[in-house]
């Protein structure tokens, strides 16, 4: 039984930095093109990176554009998002999805197949 594993989650203060890591468990990560999205309280789930595979396109939302950076690790076999300089406004949960979205909905949660069940971000002084 595959699925997705989101891992790196935890509370830190403004401007520090938190590097999440999604990993494919019961399948080699070749689950082909992933996002990752998250969802504050009582906030619908906000795209906010996409990579492909290969790793052709990726992309950010504006909301973390210059301060998320979206990598593949072939290595450790995860999808790992780099979050910088971040914000109280970046709490939520980090969900990490799989799938074969069309080009323009690549930030939408239904556009996706498979999806983690979550890790908390809290940024808070």
């Amino acid at each position: 039984h595959s699925q997705l594993v989101e891992f790196g989650g935890g509370s830190v203060q403004p401007g520090a930095s938190l590097r999440l890591s999604c990993a494919a468990i019961g399948s080699p990560l070749e689950w082909g093109n992933i996002g990752w999205f998250r969802q504050a309280p009582g906030k619908d789930h906000e795209g906010l990176s996409y990579i492909s595979n290969p790793p052709t396109v990726i992309r950010y939302a504006d909301s973390v554009k210059g301060r998320f950076t979206i990598s593949r690790n072939s290595a450790k076999k995860t999808v790992d998002l780099q979050m910088d300089n971040l914000k109280p406004e970046d709490t939520g949960v980090y969900y990490c999805a799989a799938g074969s979205p069309y080009d323009d909905g690549v930030f939408s949660w239904n556009e996706y197949e498979y999806w983690g069940q979550g890790t908390q971000v809290t940024v808070s002084s």
